[in-house]
């Protein structure tokens, strides 16, 4: 996660790992448990340290769920906590056990920016995603031929593109199957602009119009001219989980990394900004018919 955040929470007492089995949030979750504990009863991040024979970053990579943990430094940890109730030192290594495992894009890492595998095992957690897109269609709502089109213009070599669609496609597997509830604004300009061939975003724009009806998806236009688009300086989305231990994060995508924000005041700018955006934006059913006209009117 981004360097300048960290969870927040106002929620005390255990952690439910059910339906949040991604291993970045599992490390989230850790991370939130041990600081609580060690913060709980007045240990310093350098005595923590010490007592896993490391320093302060590492204790602090720890608490943030940045890096896999080893199960002997948690027990060194719940050792120096004063934990000794067996079920208690249980279900937390347990935790740290499962936060260790690799995740179902793991055979995809070479292909994968790290930043960006962070990103697939929050939205394997997550139990809703609020999305801006300024620039193409997103991820999760991509036809197959879009993606691969989308990839190429990245410069990526054939066999990376034909993986990365692989990736996508397993998203999207996932995300039909599971709980998440999506709510996609797109801005009108992605719709128009045009990736590969005509008929290539007549099967794209179709491609919405198929899954627009799904109960865990809202499609909304964000127009020319009426869209508040100017809310914000480009494509972002809000996840949100299930479990009270985990803040909403705002993830926001660059050309070579991306952003992370936990920090409530952040978040409070950016949902701020979605309203904004939402309350100005096409309703779902002006943004089927909008769909259609633009379909209709591709050449062959």
């Amino acid at each position: 996660m981004a360097d300048d955040t960290r969870p927040h929470s106002a929620a005390r007492g255990k952690t439910s790992t059910d339906g949040t089995g991604a291993p970045t949030v599992l490390r989230i979750l850790l991370g939130t448990q041990l600081r609580r504990l060690r913060e709980s009863r007045g240990i310093s991040a350098q005595d923590a340290a010490n007592a896993i024979r490391g320093s302060e970053s590492k204790i602090s990579r720890i608490e943030l769920g940045r890096n896999a943990v080893r199960e002997i430094d948690i027990a060194d940890l719940l050792n120096l906590y004063g934990i000794s109730d067996v079920a208690e030192r249980e279900e937390l290594l347990q935790l740290a056990s499962q936060a260790n495992q690799p995740g179902w894009w793991h055979p995809y890492q070479d292909v994968l920016p790290t930043w960006f595998q962070s990103y697939l095992g929050l939205e394997e957690s997550a139990e809703s995603i609020r999305s801006f897109d300024t620039q193409f269609v997103p991820g999760l709502l991509q036809s197959e031929e879009y993606a691969a089109a989308v990839f190429q213009l990245g410069a990526h070599s054939a066999d990376a593109a034909h993986r990365l669609v692989h990736v996508r496609k397993e998203r999207q597997r996932r995300f039909a199957s599971g709980g998440l509830r999506l709510q996609a604004i797109i801005d009108e300009g992605a719709l128009r602009r045009e990736v590969g061939s005509p008929a290539l975003m007549r099967g794209q724009l179709q491609y919405l119009l198929d899954i627009c009806d799904r109960p865990a998806v809202t499609i909304q236009v964000c127009p020319f001219l009426t869209g508040a688009s100017y809310a914000a300086p480009g494509s972002f989305s809000i996840l949100q989980f299930a479990t009270e231990d985990l803040p909403d994060i705002v993830y926001v995508e660059q050309l070579t990394s991306a952003l992370y924000l936990d920090k409530r005041a952040d978040v409070h700018r950016y949902t701020t900004a979605m309203d904004q955006i939402a309350a100005t934006s096409m309703t779902p059913a002006q943004t089927t018919d909008l769909i259609r006209s633009m379909q209709g009117g591709i050449p062959d």
